[in-house]
Order: structure tokens, then sequence, then C-alpha cells
């Protein structure tokens, strides 16, 4: 079995790309957090998935919303990163937002946009996988933000040209 450091060292030194994931309470009020567990899963639906550990306080929020966006934060988004990463604080008084058209909270300035509904969720471990099928997809044609070794930045210039 894999040692706990040696797991973590490995999955670290694998760059991702950075996300934050959003959607509302039961009573309207947007929650966000920061997620780098994200990925395409299927293109026929189109459908993505990301990971929430189950002991974060939004978990059941997440689980039993209908709708969630996820943010692909642009590079200069660092400071948006580390505020939805942040807990106990009011990350949505920080940013500038507004609600979408299935009312789901946006983030201004991000590279992409995915609005989902929720498809399937499925039990594993201490995470709970959400499975979303998008139903509006934004490109704003920026560079994305990575995170790779617990620093977060963006892609170097080589990688356009």
């Amino acid at each position: 079995m894999a040692e706990e450091t040696t797991f973590r060292n490995i999955m670290g030194n694998y760059p991702t790309g950075v996300t934050v994931v959003t959607a509302n309470t039961p009573e309207g009020e947007p929650v966000g957090l920061t997620v780098n567990s994200f990925t395409s899963v299927s293109m026929n639906p189109k459908l993505i998935s990301w990971a929430i550990d189950k002991n974060v306080s939004t978990h059941d929020v997440f689980v039993k919303q209908q709708h969630f966006a996820v943010h692909t934060l642009a590079h200069d988004q660092g400071d948006v990163c580390m505020l939805f990463a942040t807990k106990g604080t009011d990350r949505f008084s920080q940013v500038q937002w507004s609600p979408s058209a299935n009312n789901v909270p946006v983030i201004d300035g991000y590279s992409g946009l995915l609005e989902c509904k929720v498809y399937d969720t499925i039990e594993a471990g201490d995470h709970t996988i959400i499975i979303g099928e998008v139903i509006q997809a934004v490109d704003n044609e920026t560079a994305p933000l990575l995170y790779h070794k617990r620093t977060f930045g963006p892609v170097p210039e080589e990688f356009y040209k």
C-alpha cells in the first residue's frame, strides 16, 4: 500500500488546471470552492466530473443541488483560487459575480465556464464524485491557471506558439 506522503507527492507533481465550482444553498445563498479534481467524462452527452471531500461544510449543498457552475480560472485569477480555498470567509462579497439564467452564481473573469445539471453522484472513499451534464459553455479564450506542487501560475507562453 502506498504511503500517504508518497501518494501526496506524486499527485502534487501532476499539474492540473484550477477551477472554482459554485452553486446555491436551498435558501438561495451562493457557495463555492476551489477544485482541481476536475475532468471531462463524455462528449455525448457532454459530461464532466469533480470530487468534493465529504468533510467540506458545503458537501451536502453540492450533492443535493440540481445545477452548478465550473469556472476554469484565468491565468490572472490566483487571488480567486486562494479566496475560494480559504475557510471562514464571505467569498462572494470579495468578487464580482452574477446569477446565470439557471440562477447559478457566475464569477467574472473566468477562462471558461461550464454550467451543469447534476447527472449522477458516486461515493468514493472520503469524497463524493459529482458528474454534471453541461447545459451551457462559455469560452473566453484566455490562458488558464495551473496548479503544480502546491503552487499555481499561468501556462508558459511557449505553449501558445
